[in-house]
């Protein structure tokens, strides 16, 4: 009781102050005009898409804690460090990813390579290229189970590669032949914890661990995989940094991701990844200081309760209309938190019950915008609702869902 009456006091206090207008993209200012005038007066609940934007009342009182300053000298060259594999990886980022892994427990970095990126989807492209045979006869097989994260069909066909295609779910992989599977745990968009399926020999893995923090999932242990992507934006919330990162097991896979990276932006920006190091500082140093005065900035305990809350809601509003239906998880124990908790995803997977075919077309009759399941390979009677948005959105959302009846 005490733990939500804090959520509602960060939520509320300092509403005056961050009270904005809010620029919907064109994607969806497209949606909004083609939805009918009935209900199209009402303000459309825009969740189609991942913006972490939910900590930002975090930040704002961090204040100047999590502020740098670069001069305008600073910066300038290409290199960042030539003795390094990532010759434009800053040795600053690199020291507070060490710092925040080992702080959290949930993914092993010693006798690890680390790979920045642009954004993790960067650095999925660059694994793509560094797995892929270069003197095959046929573009490797690169395969997900479903519900797989939308976008891997599209970034792996948008360059048209004759080193590697987009082949489809995981399970129904056939033959013999090399293949590239992908592994998203904790699972976007269904929240699940995942293995690799395939388990073959020929085959290799990219572990995407973007949700594997304390807020979304318990850290039941160490990740100790040959290739692992993060990126800060689900991490802290910031995903206008453009700030990924990859720890890869083998050197020469490492070397040809950077060789990728290199073709195609010539590094990353020293720029941001300095804000991004400043950022996981903050978090580090919040970790650290559990059970002292500072206990209640913590931002992983902070970030959990705010999870926690958003999620009993949508369970409230899903069991007062009665039209829809959630996954069930059981808690677990948390290595991170020393307790048992409960995965509180990223993003809902949202059932229409009912006889609802299309869920995304029913919601968006009352300006409610979400991602069908057609584009992660499932039925159109689920869609993906994104659980990251601003508290107002949020709040517009669970009262709408809950008035919906048939």
């Amino acid at each position: 009781m005490e733990e939500k009456q804090q959520i509602q006091e960060f939520r509320f206090g300092e509403k005056t102050n961050r009270r904005r207008t809010r620029t919907m993209s064109v994607a969806a200012s497209d949606q909004e005009e083609e939805i009918e005038e009935g209900k199209g007066k009402e303000q459309v609940v825009d969740l189609d898409h991942g913006d972490p934007t939910v900590y930002e009342q975090f930040w704002q009182k961090m204040g100047d804690r999590s502020t740098i300053v670069i001069s305008g000298w600073q910066s300038m060259s290409y290199l960042s460090d030539v003795g390094n594999i990532c010759w434009f990886l800053e040795p600053e980022f690199t020291k507070q990813v060490r710092r925040l892994h080992q702080s959290v427990g949930n993914a092993v970095t010693e006798d690890r390579h680390i790979v920045v990126g642009t954004g993790s989807t960067q650095l999925f492209q660059a694994a793509l290229y560094a797995l892929s045979p270069p003197d095959a006869f046929e573009p490797i097989s690169v395969v997900s189970a479903i519900p797989y994260y939308s976008s891997y069909p599209s970034i792996t066909d948008y360059l048209k590669s004759g080193l590697y295609k987009w082949a489809g779910d995981a399970y129904t992989l056939k033959g013999d032949e090399p293949y590239i599977e992908l592994v998203t745990s904790p699972n976007n968009p269904d929240g699940s914890i995942r293995q690799a399926v395939v388990n073959r020999d020929g085959g290799t893995v990219i572990h995407d661990l973007a949700y594997y923090w304390p807020q979304y999932t318990p850290i039941t242990c160490l990740a100790d995989h040959d290739l692992m992507l993060f990126t800060i934006s689900k991490c802290t919330g910031h995903a206008g940094i453009r700030i990924g990162w990859a720890l890869v097991k083998d050197k020469e896979v490492a070397r040809k991701m950077t060789k990728f990276i290199e073709l195609n932006t010539i590094g990353v920006s020293k720029d941001s990844q300095l804000r991004a190091a400043k950022i996981l500082q903050v978090v580090s140093h919040s970790c650290e200081q559990l059970g002292y005065p500072e206990d209640s900035e913590s931002f992983f305990k902070y970030a959990s309760r705010l999870m926690a809350d958003r999620w009993d809601r949508l369970r409230d509003a899903v069991s007062q209309s009665g039209l829809f239906s959630l996954p069930e998880f059981m808690p677990e124990s948390c290595n991170y938190a020393g307790e048992m908790t409960t995965p509180h995803p990223a993003f809902a997977w949202l059932k229409c019950e009912g006889g609802i075919e299309d869920c995304e077309n029913f919601l968006r009759g009352y300006n409610i915008l979400t991602r069908t399941g057609k584009h992660f390979g499932a039925q159109g009677n689920y869609v993906r609702v994104s659980m990251l948005d601003r508290e107002e959105t949020f709040d517009m959302f669970i009262e709408r869902l809950s008035n919906i009846r048939l």
